[in-house]
């Protein structure tokens, strides 16, 4: 699998930064549609190859990497004009370069290869971490989010500087590979800029709970959201403290990741779940889903040396990847996917790994294989391996991060092998977020293992912690066994009185409580404009944030993306794409747009056999967003973009489903209108009077009437409008209620019409399509509304 993985990046891609498996190309930034910040982790400095260098060790492809190894130090340029996140770069790149390195070293030294390396790979690191370092050019300490590798933040060429937030593990993760490069290149500048950083997210956590945000203000330290969890955003901050201890031998790390961990079992930690909670008031939880960046956790755990936890929340990751075949980007605390993405991410087979070397119960053996056949059968492609764009769909996405080979071969590679067939000796290796392999031999001090407290100061040691005890693990995870309903029937344990079992039946009961909360309400686009006059009606997804549109209804002229220009005041089109939706909804309400439709770009996608989803957010606030947005599929776009084509200019109504049903009978009523009217649809002759409507106003529905006048007739404008509940008078029909409203107005027959001539024959037209919309309307209320009063229901 590696070999395939690995060859194609370097038959196809190289020296691009990734591989597109499915275009059989590199991707080269600039040269492919922007991705946003997805593509701030390229940087024109072949990702893939200095990503995989210590991989292709671990694999003992020792002539490989010293083939890859003069590549790098040949053909890599680290001061390239190009923006490039500060995070990424670090854990991908320099990590990558040390990591290398250091195994390089180790190969010279034992004589055998290398001889002719001299540290380059040593030097390169030491370019790109000064490289680094302007980021760190704050006043509070804490890194900006990106840097410009050849001009630095605050260069007016550098294009970067104006950011003010970064999240948690973005500013908290530098610590191991900075210490490194100190105590590699004896330079401690990069050390004490990575310690200041831990310092400030340290000292500005929640003094009451012990937590930290997840976005902090990086000039004056004050935190941006407050949300708080071990996922996205926060994930490697924690990490870190712990492995900083174990690499560097500093019991302030340790001593700071055991009061930040007591928080987080008593506050997150709602076993196998861990939930995001408030900073301020972390027995609130703030939101129903968790991501997939915390499968690490379990992994965190084992090195901390508390198994039980690790045992559970692994246990309820593995029945999610039952249900889905893969981890989703996010899911539900029911299970269900919150995002599809799969991204070929690598920490569920990470914590499988500290799992079994912690237990040596085969069961993970198991697990890493079905990871295994998982990718083989669902992500393998002709060119390498694919992320899946939708778990529920299995569609794939062009796309093969770095850290696929970085780190998932080397979990999986080094969870089947014992450790006389590997070439180093992993227990003299830490791994880095990136599984990039630091020494601990770094370490000034070594203090020994706490013989008196295990669970407070940990090595670790398995032979000492762990007893090789496979039934140990087999009975914590028993009762989490069919936790997602995935193989048989759930069948709860025998009723015991105990501490465990009450708390596990409140978590049961707070698991279904969300069911309704998580339900997607299908939403439409109707086409309302000539011709369609609401008879097309598409079905579309709704979005977690801006205008909701279960309580409105929105509607205006649609324009198509490319005529920008136009953007203000009407409803603009965009493609899904690989931009989160918040950004792109951003950018188009500062266009002042009132309104998006973001259609699906796989083409052939539909309502019919995709199942909807809500549309949701990129992680921040999304309260400034308050425009009506709505997502079609592939074909429902597609019936849309070909009306635009014809007509250029289209009106539309976004609402949801349920609202839209009240819209059915305004369609008969045009249907009446065109039988009545010989001449055109807004008008029509009833017992003498001629009325006008103008027909995009017939957005609800109504019972259509004759009204029985015989005197000279009178102007009347018409307009039908939605009763609001408490309006209607006593004993009215409750329910959602059309009222038509008659406004006196100007006569509207400018000239005698001999209406005798015409009534008999038009007014029994009107007579019979009437009584068809009456008995089909009431053949709809009833079925909505089982307690109406059916006399009431047939007056006019």
């Amino acid at each position: 699998m590696f070999d395939h993985a690995y060859g194609s990046y370097m038959k196809y891609a190289y020296p691009a930064d990734e591989l597109m498996p499915l275009s059989c190309k590199g991707r080269v930034r600039g040269q492919e549609p922007n991705r946003g910040d997805i593509d701030d982790s390229l940087g024109k400095f072949s990702l893939t190859l200095i990503d995989t260098l210590d991989t292709l060790v671990v694999l003992n492809k020792l002539d490989e990497f010293e083939n890859a190894v003069r590549k790098a130090v040949k053909d890599v340029r680290l001061d390239n004009d190009v923006v490039v996140s500060v995070f990424e770069t670090n854990i991908r790149v320099l990590g990558g370069l040390l990591g290398a390195h250091v195994m390089a070293d180790l190969l010279r030294q034992r004589g055998e290869r290398m001889q002719w390396y001299q540290d380059e790979l040593l030097h390169m690191a030491k370019e790109l971490g000064h490289r680094l370092l302007p980021a760190f050019n704050t006043t509070s300490g804490l890194p900006y989010p990106k840097v410009n590798l050849r001009y630095g933040v605050l260069n007016p060429l550098s294009r970067t500087g104006t950011e003010s937030d970064t999240c948690t593990a973005c500013a908290g993760t530098m610590i191991l590979e900075f210490a490194a490069l100190s105590r590699l290149s004896g330079e401690s500048v990069f050390e004490e800029h990575a310690r200041k950083a831990l310092d400030v997210l340290w000292e500005r956590r929640q003094r009451g709970s012990d937590l930290v945000g997840t976005v902090i203000n990086i000039h004056n330290g004050e935190w941006v959201r407050r949300d708080s969890g071990v996922g996205a955003g926060i994930d490697s901050y924690y990490e870190y403290l712990m492995k900083a201890y174990i690499l560097l031998g500093d019991n302030v790390f340790l001593e700071r990741f055991n009061i930040h961990y007591s928080a987080i079992m008593k506050y997150i930690s709602q076993p196998p779940l861990l939930l995001n909670v408030h900073m301020h008031n972390p027995t609130v939880s703030v939101r129903s889903w968790m991501d997939s960046l915390l499968a690490f956790f379990p992994g965190l755990q084992v090195l901390r040396g508390d198994l039980k936890p690790a045992i559970e929340t692994h246990e309820m990751l593995y029945q999610v990847t039952k249900q889905h075949k893969f981890l989703p980007e996010a899911f539900t605390t029911e299970f269900r996917v919150h995002w599809g993405q799969h991204l070929l991410r690598p920490e569920f087979a990470e914590s499988t790994y500290y799992l079994y070397k912690a237990t040596g119960d085969p069961y993970y053996l198991r697990v890493g294989q079905s990871i295994v056949e998982k990718l083989n059968a669902y992500a393998r492609v002709p060119c390498g391996f694919a992320a899946v764009q939708d778990v529920r769909t299995g569609t794939h996405e062009d796309r093969m991060d770095s850290f696929f080979l970085a780190e998932m071969f080397k979990y999986l590679y080094l969870l089947f092998s014992e450790k006389s067939q590997l070439p180093i000796n992993m227990d003299d290796y830490i791994f880095t977020t990136e599984a990039h392999l630091l020494p601990v031999s770094l370490s000034t001090t070594q203090p020994p293992c706490q013989e008196e407290d295990l669970f407070t100061h940990s090595c670790p040691s398995t032979e000492t912690l762990f007893p090789n005890n496979p039934s140990f693990a087999k009975t914590i995870r028993d009762s989490y066994k069919y936790l997602t309903g995935v193989g048989r029937a759930f069948h709860p344990l025998p009723v015991r009185y105990d501490s465990f079992m009450l708390y596990r039946v409140k978590l049961v009961a707070e698991v279904s409580h969300t069911t309704e909360e998580e339900e997607v309400i299908p939403h439409v686009v109707q086409l309302i404009s000539p011709p369609f006059l609401g008879r097309t009606v598409l079905t579309a997804g709704p979005a977690k944030f801006g205008m909701d549109l279960t309580k409105q209804e929105h509607g205006s002229q649609i324009i198509t993306h490319p005529i920008i220009v136009k953007l203000k005041g009407h409803i603009a089109l965009a493609l899904r794409g690989d931009c989160m939706f918040a950004v792109k909804a951003r950018r188009l309400q500062e266009a002042e747009a009132i309104g998006v439709i973001f259609i699906d770009h796989r083409e052939g996608s539909n309502s019919d056999e995709t199942p909807l989803f809500q549309m949701v957010g990129d992680g921040d606030s999304t309260e400034d967003i308050t425009l009506p947005l709505v997502f079609l599929f592939s074909r429902e776009g597609g019936v849309l973009t070909a009306a635009l084509e014809d007509h250029h200019n289209v009106d539309v109504l976004l609402l949801s489903k349920e609202r839209q049903r009240l819209t059915a009978a305004a369609n008969k009523i045009i249907t009446v209108l065109e039988t009545c009217s010989k001449q055109c649809l807004n008008v029509m002759l009833l017992d003498g009077i001629r009325l006008c409507v103008l027909v995009p106003i017939l957005r609800f529905t109504g019972s259509l009437f004759c009204v029985d006048k015989s005197e000279r007739p009178v102007g009347m404008n018409i307009k039908l409008r939605l009763a609001e509940e408490e309006e209607l008078d006593e004993g009215a029909t409750r329910g959602p209620t059309l009222e038509l409203v008659l406004e006196k107005g100007e006569v509207l027959i400018g000239e005698d019409v001999d209406v005798g001539q015409q009534r008999s024959q038009q007014n029994k037209m009107c007579t019979k399509a009437a009584e068809n919309v009456e008995a089909e309307a009431s053949s709809e209320d009833s079925s909505k509304t089982p307690h109406s009063n059916s006399e009431t229901d047939t007056k006019p």
